[in-house]
């Protein structure tokens, strides 16, 4: 039996990442090859219906501007580093619109940024990026953050971006087509199961930092609840349950450093985030990782990586580790 394909719009802004897009698109391309029959139709928008460059410097061909989209339907707003700076006014009033008018919003990565401030986010909960989740809690104190790889509702559905975007359109299809022919398009890009929403974004820290050690893995934890306040060394070994030197050898031995330099490491990495990610004024982003003053974190940046707060705000990478400071 043949049915109307689901219509879905994509806004693609300035930045978007790539991986994410293409995670949430190519669900939808392979459903409709399997199921011989056009399941979704999509259509690709940009704010001024130009051509938008993702993350990675690559763009994309859009076939219409923002503008031109009418509900009722589905919007999925694809952003990545700035978002904020995706969409003026117009822009704004334009998601505005389309809500009033009965249109669903979908939001992948910071996408949810951009419906936060046209007003279209909703009560939450809502899934973003974990590098984000910080400031978009602070910003928006009344849409509540859920520490998962995506949520869906009835008129919004959010992910962190990345891959989490295609078990997300997985879900999806699954909701609409069932499990085994949601399964049977994961299969096609060799994916072995459709991870739940309530999955974590990132790997615990044993995982991350490849170590065991429980003494090390107390501590680190308790400097990444600490970022904005450093504690000092005495209060981390107690808090880690050993003493002040024994933890200093264990992280020498795990980690290849000590202590207060792994924890300038975590507050830097912070930091870079906030510059990449947040128009923060670079006052603001010390603070908010521990250093006194903006010179101080400047410093600290261009010691550390030979880096400039404007460079890291520009989105270069940073070329050398920490731990060889």
């Amino acid at each position: 039996m043949t049915i109307a394909p689901e219509r879905i719009d994509f806004l693609l802004v300035e930045g978007f990442s790539a991986l994410a897009f293409f995670s949430t698109v190519e669900p939808l391309r392979v459903a409709n090859r399997l199921a011989a029959q056009p399941l979704f139709a999509w259509r690709l928008h940009s704010a001024d219906g130009q051509p938008v460059a993702a993350s990675s410097g690559m763009r994309v061909v859009v076939d219409a501007p923002l503008e031109a989209l009418v509900p009722p339907g589905t919007l999925i707003v694809c952003a990545g580093f700035h978002p904020e700076r995706g969409l003026g006014r117009a822009g704004l009033a334009a998601l505005r619109r389309y809500g009033r008018g009965g249109g669903r919003f979908g939001a992948i990565d910071t996408g949810i940024v951009l419906l936060a401030q046209a007003g279209v986010a909703g009560p939450g909960p809502v899934a973003i990026h974990w590098e984000a989740e910080s400031h978009f809690r602070e910003t928006w104190p009344q849409i509540a953050v859920a520490d998962a790889l995506y949520t869906l509702s009835e008129r919004l559905f959010t992910c962190a971006g990345g891959t989490a975007a295609l078990d997300m359109m997985l879900e999806r299809i699954a909701r609409a087509h069932g499990v085994a022919f949601a399964n049977a398009v994961a299969e096609q890009f060799i994916h072995e199961r459709i991870r739940p929403a309530g999955e974590g974004q990132r790997m615990a820290a044993g995982q991350r930092l490849a170590i065991r050690d429980p003494h090390v893995l107390r501590a680190v934890a308790t400097m990444e609840a600490h970022l904005d306040g450093p504690l000092p060394s005495a209060q981390l070994a107690r808090r880690a349950g050993v003493g002040v030197r024994q933890l200093e050898r264990l992280f020498v031995a795990h980690l290849g450093l000590t202590p207060q330099r792994h924890y300038r490491r975590l507050r830097l990495e912070r930091a870079r985030v906030l510059l990449e990610t947040t128009d923060m004024r670079v006052l603001d982003v010390a603070l908010a990782t521990g250093f006194d003053s903006a010179s101080a974190l400047t410093r600290e940046l261009r010691r550390a990586f030979g880096l400039t707060a404007t460079a890291a705000r520009r989105g270069t990478r940073f070329a050398t580790a920490v731990a060889g400071d």
